[in-house]
Parts: structure tokens; C-alpha cells; sequence
């Protein structure tokens, strides 16, 4: 039994792993997005008062802290799955053997390195009672984590190289950059929105209405932006194959327009509807599946 197990550990772990290790890096990375969403909006955002301990007295969640302190300190035990799977993924970059290991070392001891940071800053936004520059600084740190992550993927995976048209190759950084933009508007607009994650928490005292709009003025630039690069891409493929065929580069700018439209639509919904958490936390994860997606349009447009 135990030469058993050793062998199929031996195979998690082995060179021909690493994709698996890197995915699961990039999805972990978005998961805990989604789930400190889930705290905030649950109000459960100080279900923990404290950090590193659960309370002054324990270290883990008590009874007489209700619901809010489970759903707080289950994802603080999140920290530990992010943790096994960096960990894991050191081992198979640093095993003799692997391919593209050198580039890709670098990029696993960060993402292992910013777990702690992740923990530390998560503390600090207790500690704080969720000041929103705090809390925003965190969802900042976890966004390039995402980026660290796709890009450890991207290598990982090692496609072929790709030929796009020079319009493609140029609007792509463009696209990133807005992108990040959008992003970051968007870390402010939650700031000043009405979800703080608990009641003794205050807001960054800017305005949720004016934010809002110029959170859309990037957002709709990029849309436009993918969709241009998009028919570039489409026609670029059937002149080089004569079919409809879509290479890598199309595909993935297949699936930012998919989720562009997708955020827009909820975006707009939540500004209509008195910003629902439900409608935040799909926002907050396509947000997350957003940056790692610009990321890879950025990475496939550059490749030759």
C-alpha cells in the first residue's frame, strides 16, 4: 500500500505534471476571489475579529460568532489548499528533468511567495475593520496573482508559435492595459458601493454614481477594442487556411468577448437593479476570469 501511494505521488509530481500544477495554480487563484467575495457580501467580513486568530481566546471560529464566523475562517483555510497546490507546483518546476523548467521557476516561487503576502494583507483588512483601501489593495494583489498564474500556464503549455496580423499585434497591449484600467475603476466603485462585508466598516467616501460611469468608459473602450480584434483575427484565419478554422489566438479572444459581454450586462444590471450580491459576486468572477483571459490574448498576440 505504501509503494502504491508513493508511486501515484511520484506521478502528481513528475515533470509531465506541471500543466496540471499550473491550472490548477490559475484556478485556485480565481476561486479565492470568488470566495472573499462570498464573505464580504455575506457580511461576514469581521465573522473573525481578528487575525492571526480567530478570536482573542481561539483560533478558531466559537459558537457565539454564528454563521458569519464559519463562512469567515472557511476561507481563511482556503489559504492552506493555495499553499499545497504552490508547494506542489515548486516540486515539479525544481524536479531534474522538467522542461521549460528555468522558465518557469521564477514565476512558481512567486506565486508560492505571495500566499503569505496574501494572508498578511488579508489580516491587515481585519485588523483595519475592512477599510476599503485595504480591502482593494488585497483584491489588487490576488489580480496579479491571476496575471503570475496565467502567464505560468502560458509557459507550462509552451504552444507554437503564432503568426498575427500587425494590427492584432499592436492593439493587444492596448487591450491589456485597458483592461487593468477597468479593473482597478472597478476595485474603487466596490469601495464606495453599499456591500462592505460588516456594519463597523466605513466606505472610501467617493461618489458610487459618477465612479460608476467612468468604470464603463474602459469597459466599453475594451469591448470595442476585442471586437475589432476579433474580426482581424477571424479574417487573418481564413486567408492563411481558406476555412472558417480559428487558430489560439482567435479562440481566446473568442472567450474575452464572451465574458465581455457577459460583464456588461451584469455591470449594467447591478447599477439598475440597487447592486445585488448575487449580480456582484458573478461580476467579481468575471472579473477574475477577465484578467487572466487579457493576459493570454497579450501573451498569444506576442508570440512568433
Amino acid at each position: 500500500m505504501p509503494e502504491t501511494v508513493l508511486k501515484r505521488t511520484s506521478r502528481l509530481l513528475g515533470a509531465s505534471s506541471l500543466v496540471f500544477w499550473a491550472w490548477a495554480s490559475l484556478v485556485s487563484q480565481i476561486l479565492i476571489v470568488v470566495t472573499g467575495g462570498v464573505v464580504r457580501l455575506s457580511g461576514s467580513g469581521l465573522g473573525c475579529p481578528t487575525w492571526p486568530k480567530c478570536t482573542d481566546a481561539s483560533l478558531v471560529t466559537v459558537p457565539a460568532q454564528g454563521y458569519h464566523g464559519v463562512i469567515e475562517f472557511a476561507n481563511r483555510m482556503l489559504t492552506f489548499a493555495l499553499a499545497v497546490i504552490a508547494v506542489a507546483t515548486l516540486i515539479v518546476v525544481f524536479r531534474k528533468g522538467v522542461d521549460r523548467a528555468m522558465r518557469v521557476r521564477s514565476l512558481a516561487v512567486v506565486l508560492f511567495l505571495g500566499i503569505p503576502a496574501q494572508a498578511v494583507l488579508g489580516g491587515f483588512t481585519v485588523l483595519f475593520k475592512l477599510n476599503p483601501w485595504f480591502v482593494g489593495a488585497h483584491f489588487i494583489l490576488s489580480a496579479v496573482m491571476i496575471v503570475i498564474a496565467t502567464v505560468l500556464v502560458w509557459r507550462s503549455v509552451s504552444p507554437d508559435a503564432l503568426v498575427v496580423p500587425a494590427r492584432a499585434y499592436a492593439l493587444a497591449p492596448w487591450v491589456w492595459v485597458i483592461g487593468m484600467i477597468a479593473v482597478v475603476i472597478g476595485v474603487l466603485v466596490t469601495g464606495a458601493g453599499p456591500h462592505s462585508g460588516d456594519a463597523q466598516s466605513v466606505r472610501n467616501g467617493l461618489d458610487l454614481e459618477t465612479l460608476e460611469h467612468f468604470h464603463s468608459y474602459p469597459a466599453y473602450a475594451l469591448l470595442a477594442l476585442v471586437l475589432i480584434q476579433f474580426f482581424v483575427l477571424r479574417r487573418a484565419d481564413k486567408v492563411e487556411s481558406g476555412t472558417a478554422g480559428r487558430s489560439l489566438p482567435t479562440v481566446i479572444v473568442s472567450w474575452l468577448l464572451v465574458v465581455l459581454f457577459a460583464q456588461v450586462v451584469v455591470g449594467v444590471a447591478q447599477a439598475r437593479l440597487g447592486v445585488p450580491v448575487g449580480l456582484v459576486e458573478i461580476h467579481m468572477l468575471l472579473a477574475s476570469c477577465l484578467i487572466s483571459l487579457v493576459t493570454f490574448h497579450f501573451l498569444s498576440a506576442r508570440v512568433k
